[in-house]
């Protein structure tokens, strides 16, 4: 069987940290194993991944100072430069999706979201549109300024979000097609000091989960496609009562079971994955208890496309751990890890 015919996941990481940069593994089906296969370092500190539609390329943020995005071919064992990175016109990307044949950024140190249009061979071309956010927050030092962290594409391709630290804000996006504009269509406040940073929807497509890195909590939000607009409903703890008062937490990330069920979010200082019940409607959420993440700081959180394991990376132990997930509790349960020095993310094409 060709390399390109065989299941397959990347990992992202911090090349000023020691990473190997975009990292290939074989992903074993029955036991959800990893298996390297090739890396790249041509990109510094490819933080963040996403996956073209037809799995042959994978786009790639360089968070530096000089923002830049970056184009892979992925159809051998490591991952080829397609064409030379393209500047995003802002600083410190950490995230990025694609959207309307755009690739978009999200710009952590500048507050703004870059897009930059997909070409037929699947390359970037230059930024088409730079949209920056504009606000602060009350944390003295987090919040300052606008911190776009996230950018992703709503369930029914009609709008680009993006979730801001520093603004304590969501902001719902218009993307054209064919100018590759972006223009600002609502924006929705969360509690102050709250410091949102990645957002997950719920499999039916009507509620939005908002995981708030400066206040160890879960933003459960009403989604209405129809009208792009968020509608915060309440927040809920995803590490047990007296955690935050004796360990800083930081979460990361938050995922949404395929069925809807459940929501597990990373906690960085905790070391901890939250394992969330939800209800039938996806409007309310219980912490059902936290597991230990089999390393240290992970900053990503990733569900396999069969929704049976959970992958951490956990950036400061150097490693990739996979979970099997109880289909009757919702709690992951170890299974494995392997060596990922600096690991950031890790995506599934």
């Amino acid at each position: 069987m060709g390399t390109d015919r065989v299941a397959r996941a990347f990992i992202g990481s911090f090349t000023t940290a020691g990473g190997r940069g975009v990292t290939s593994v074989a992903v074993d089906e029955v036991t959800g194993a990893l298996s390297p296969l090739g890396s790249s370092d041509v990109l510094a500190n490819p933080s963040f991944l996403a996956p073209s539609a037809d799995g042959a390329v994978l786009y790639a943020v360089g968070e530096s100072a000089d923002g830049t995005a970056a184009a892979f071919d992925i159809r051998g064992e490591a991952p080829r430069l397609l064409g030379e990175p393209v500047s995003v016109r802002g600083a410190g990307p950490t995230h990025l999706a694609v959207a309307a044949g755009h690739l978009v950024t999200a710009n952590y140190d500048s507050g703004s979201v870059t897009a930059l249009p997909v070409r037929p061979d699947g390359g970037l071309g230059p930024a088409t549109s730079v949209l920056a956010h504009h606000g602060s927050g009350p944390h003295p030092d987090r919040q300052q300024e606008p911190h776009a962290h996230q950018v992703l594409a709503d369930p029914s391709g009609r709008w680009v979000v993006s979730v801001d630290l520093g603004t304590d804000s969501v902001r719902v996006c218009a993307l054209d097609a064919e100018t590759g504009t972006l223009r600002l269509h609502s924006e929705t406040a969360l509690r102050p000091g709250a410091g949102p940073r990645h957002l997950a929807f719920h499999s039916a497509g009507r509620h939005a989960y908002v995981l708030n890195e400066l206040a160890p909590t879960l933003t459960l939000c009403r989604w209405d496609a129809e009208r792009g607009t968020l509608e915060p409903l309440h927040e809920v703890p995803v590490v047990e009562d007296g955690v935050s008062t004796t360990t800083t937490t930081y979460p990361s990330e938050v995922v949404v079971a395929l069925d809807g069920r459940y929501a597990w979010a990373a906690n960085r200082g905790h070391d901890s994955i939250a394992v969330l019940a939800l209800d039938a409607a996806g409007e309310k959420a219980r912490l059902v208890t936290t597991v230990d993440c089999g390393g240290h700081w992970p900053r990503d959180l990733t569900l396999d496309p069969s929704g049976r394991r959970l992958y951490a990376a956990n950036e400061r132990s150097g490693d990739v751990t996979w979970f099997d997930i109880d289909p009757a509790t919702g709690i992951p349960t170890r299974a494995g890890s392997i060596e990922a020095p600096a690991a950031s993310c890790v995506v599934f094409r």
